[in-house]
């Protein structure tokens, strides 16, 4: 039995969600002079790339529902939900959708301001500062939660289908 309109919905999701907290990521950072271990630098901006899988058999891990499982767990690597339904679907594996190629960091990362005052700036008050543009960002956010939602929908409007084919 195979349910791969599940498995593309379901990573389509994946994949927005990690574009939505790379996204937040950015936003946290907007104003972000230093490095985490404390030295000079500007936060530098993060961008996600996706790939398409086509018919290629992935193993991401635990399938959407299995006979081993006592109960429900989540799994944090793959993003996937493992519930006891005494079934496996798809043996775990993918068969189309998409999933996160890379994260990668952006070219035009860094921006100049003259701000003598700033703690960070150099001897002749100027600031490397993120290059961050906010309305981007929140662009960037929109349509992720947008394609999310749109993902979402589809599998509810399957399942419903398939709920509604197993009642004639």
């Amino acid at each position: 039995m195979s349910f791969n309109i599940f498995d593309i919905a379901g990573s389509g999701m994946t994949a927005q969600r990690v574009k939505l907290d790379t996204i937040a990521s950015n936003i946290a950072n907007v104003n972000t002079t230093r490095q985490p271990n404390g030295a000079k630098g500007a936060y530098i901006k993060k961008d996600v790339s996706f790939r398409t899988i086509y018919e290629e058999n992935i193993n991401r891990g635990y399938s959407n529902f299995s006979s081993n499982a006592p109960d429900a767990q989540f799994d944090p690597k793959t993003g996937n939900m493992l519930i006891n339904a005494n079934i496996a679907l798809n043996n775990g594996m993918v068969t189309g959708g998409v999933e996160v190629d890379e994260i990668y960091e952006s070219e035009n990362a860094i921006k100049t301001i003259y701000d003598p005052s700033h703690p960070d700036a150099d001897e002749e008050g100027y600031v490397d500062m993120p290059n961050i543009n906010i309305v981007e960002e929140m662009v960037g956010m929109i349509s992720a939660s947008r394609a999310y939602e749109a993902n979402a929908t589809v599998a509810e409007n399957v399942k419903n289908m398939m709920q509604t084919a197993m009642n004639i």
